[in-house]
């Protein structure tokens, strides 16, 4: 569905026209039928990406093709359907009515395009304010009305970028769930975001990027589940002698105790100590609780990547 090949974007900025590498070398490949979450910091690259995707803009060196075609062709364009990160409305038509224009872009009938634009706002959710001015919508309604405007030609990729931006927490739940809902009706949606946890929800897989480079592509399990970074133990210690043993272990180890009264949470980033405390607290007749290893989350993954390439 979406393909680039070595792409580059470079623009130039200021009065000594200093040049910004916006996208270095960008690999990217996007299957039919996946919700893919393209997640970056502010200023990574991804506005940039989905305007050359769209095509907003040309880029510098390189290739992107949508839907098998060069990105920016029409006969890709009439395919896709597309929610910039700050679209425009005419705030002084009603959700009807901008869906309604929205829809003489493209090849319907008056009785087609009555049905789509009704399908449209049930959909989203805003029957009941269909008449209603687009000037009097929240910004959730907004975000939802200019999804229904990026549905009206029934695409076969959805292209978002920022969708969640700005929005509460009701909001963003109800964003999610009509892009899940796109899923279900065969749509490949692609979006970009700097909020992890709408990724890890709701995308199947994710590409992380940063300055303008692809970082990590892969399935949000994966990824959130690929190093384990601690281990934990609990147990109910009664003993004084074993209280002090773990005592001391903590003070030659990597790992940190926690009491409440006779109960204990240990945790150590090392697998060979966390085995051994097991082994102390059930030769020592300890009431062993729980023996776990916590893996890292997507945010944690994301943030280290983030670090280790601004060290670099």
């Amino acid at each position: 569905m979406i393909k680039t090949e070595a792409l580059c974007k470079t623009f130039l900025t200021g009065f000594r026209r200093q040049k910004i590498n916006a996208l270095q070398g960008l690999n990217l490949e996007i299957e039919k039928g996946e919700i893919f979450g393209f997640l970056g910091p502010n200023g990574a690259g991804k506005t940039t990406t989905i305007k050359i995707l769209a095509g907003l803009i040309k880029p510098s060196s390189g290739k992107a093709f949508v839907l098998g075609k060069p990105a920016g062709e029409v006969g890709s364009r009439a395919r896709i359907g597309f929610l910039p990160e700050q679209p425009y409305f005419y705030d002084y038509l009603s959700g009807r009515e901008f869906l309604n224009f929205c829809s003489r872009f493209f090849p319907m009938t008056e009785q087609e395009r009555k049905q789509r634009v009704n399908s449209l706002l049930g959909l989203v959710g805003l029957e009941s304010a269909r008449e209603l001015a687009l000037r009097k919508y929240s910004k959730g309604m907004l975000q939802r009305i200019g999804l229904a405007q990026a549905l009206v030609n029934d695409p076969e990729l959805v292209i978002l970028d920022e969708p969640m931006s700005g929005l509460d927490p009701l909001g963003r739940k109800e964003i999610r769930d009509l892009i899940s809902g796109l899923k279900e009706k065969g749509k490949t949606v692609f979006f970009n975001t700097h909020i992890i946890s709408d990724v890890e929800i709701i995308c199947d897989r994710v590409g992380i990027i940063d300055q303008g480079r692809l970082l990590k592509v892969g399935v949000v399990e994966e990824i959130a589940s690929a190093s384990i970074h601690q281990w934990e133990l609990q147990a109910e210690v009664r003993n004084p002698e074993l209280r002090k043993d773990l005592e001391a272990q903590a003070r030659t180890g990597p790992c940190s105790l926690s009491w409440q009264k006779d109960l204990v949470l240990i945790q150590t980033p090392d697998e060979a100590q966390a085995r051994a405390l097991a082994r102390l607290l059930l030769d020592k007749k300890a009431r062993l609780l729980d023996y776990s290893a916590r893996r890292q989350s997507l945010e944690d993954f994301f943030v280290k990547m983030v670090r280790e390439k601004a060290r670099q």
